[in-house]
């Protein structure tokens, strides 16, 4: 069992957590929460953590630790969930991995975070001399520069990073340069050393665990909707709305008030809390207005979850089945649409492929496996002039030559372009002589 964690991954309201929770019992793991929000104290509905309750029937790890005002990186999860799951595991027990975050659960699973920290210790000298004094928010403070200027600071410093990011992705172009300028070396040639190290491949470093068990929890999309509109109808009924005003008058109010309010950082990006800053900001005393903006807010927050459930789909097919390589781990599908038969469909398969695992055989089932293009680069630079966009990565180009929007200006520019040519040519017409 050592060196073993189960990992299980699915959209928002795929039963991820009941999944867990049900193995923790029947296994004696513990659960690591890999969810950026739920380390925060406070919101409890909006993040959908687990009941007290729940957690007294298996130990839960990295959830409501955190001051809502503290700001938490990637790195700093990584380096205490590492920590923790190797305690587990030095317990003889199953760390169990769960939750929505991506970029927080590829910092476990691989070696593809760069730690300013460490490197720096590492660093030639003549690097290290010209890097800068870490702030604990350099980032952040990069982040309020203009996006184009914020892109022309790290061109002039890493040229190769640079071409691989879009000038709207503040949060990538900050952290890049933020490397750059507390390690002293380009953040590219980090990465490329990452890449280069045993183990490692074209998406990052080796993998910490040689081969982790990956659960994938799937449904049909009509099915995962309708139960995400249920469950934001449940968390209304919960108190969700009482829940987001106390917080909003203990942490949010005085912010918006000093003009300093930010929706991009910490527990206030939170998915449901932005949502209705209208309504938790109205001053209005009209039922109506009130009722709208309510509204306006339960439909927000029903879209963004569904479109968030479509994002970590995304996300597990890309980084998972479209990219087989030494250092991509097999997932196995489990299919969560007819909740009826759960402990058939899902259950129940879930404790065979764990228990094969835990005695290193090959499950009874067979890994998801999708066809894919070995030649595709993911970061690959795209520019259409004709819609003036950037696009990076060879499906993402593929994708919009094939969007309405592209074909749009396509047409537009042909319809142009052959009315140019129609009065070209009878221009020419009428300068041509004629016979006498």
């Amino acid at each position: 069992m050592a060196g073993l964690p189960l990992v299980i991954l699915g959209p928002t309201g795929s039963g991820k957590s009941r999944l867990a929770l049900e193995i923790g019992r029947r296994l004696r793991g513990e659960i690591i929460s890999a969810d950026s929000m739920q380390v925060y104290k406070g919101l409890d509905i909006i993040t959908n953590k687990v009941t007290r309750e729940e957690q007294q029937l298996c130990r839960h790890h990295m959830i409501s630790f955190l001051d809502p005002l503290v700001s938490y990186s990637v790195v700093d999860f990584r380096n205490k969930a590492l920590s923790i799951i190797k305690n587990i595991i030095d317990r003889q027990k199953v760390p169990i991995i769960v939750g929505g975050t991506n970029y927080y659960i590829e910092s476990l699973l691989w070696k593809v975070l760069v730690d300013t920290k460490e490197e720096k210790a590492f660093s030639a000298p003549d690097h290290a001399a010209g890097s800068r004094t870490p702030s604990p928010n350099r980032k952040e403070e990069l982040e309020k520069l203009d996006c184009q200027e914020l892109h022309k600071r790290l061109a002039e410093v890493d040229p190769e990073m640079a071409a691989k990011l879009h000038p709207h992705d503040k949060r990538k172009v900050a952290r890049s340069l933020q490397v750059y300028e507390e390690v002293g070396v380009p953040h590219s040639k980090l990465l490329m050393k990452q890449r280069q190290e045993e183990g490692g491949g074209p998406l990052g470093g080796a993998l910490r665990f040689p081969r982790p068990c990956i659960l994938w929890l799937h449904a049909d999309l009509s099915v995962l909707d309708e139960r995400l509109d249920h469950r934001v109808d449940e968390m209304l009924a919960a108190g969700l709305l009482e829940e987001l005003m106390g917080f909003h008058t203990l942490y949010n109010q005085q912010k918006i008030a000093e003009n300093s309010q930010d929706y991009q950082h910490g527990i206030f990006q939170s998915i449901g809390f932005k949502e209705f800053h209208e309504y938790l900001t109205s001053n209005s005393s009209c039922t109506e207005t009130r009722e709208k903006l309510l509204n306006q807010g339960i439909a927000a927050l029903k879209q963004v979850t569904k479109r968030y459930a479509r994002k970590q789909n995304k996300w597990v097919r890309n980084r998972f089945l479209k990219r087989p390589g030494a250092n991509v781990p097999p997932v196995y599908g489990l299919d969560v649409t007819d909740v009826s038969k759960w402990e058939e469909t899902v259950l129940h398969p879930a404790l065979q492929i764990l228990e094969s695992c835990l005695k290193g055989e090959e499950p009874p089932v067979l890994p998801l496996t999708v066809e894919c293009d070995q030649n595709e680069e993911k970061r690959k630079r795209h520019v259409c002039e004709l819609c003036d966009r950037i696009i990076l990565g060879d499906r993402e180009w593929k994708a919009h030559l094939k969007s309405k929007n592209h074909q749009y200006h396509l047409k537009r520019k042909k319809r142009t372009e052959a009315q140019l040519n129609t009065q070209s040519s009878s221009d020419i017409s009428r300068n041509i002589p004629q016979d006498a």
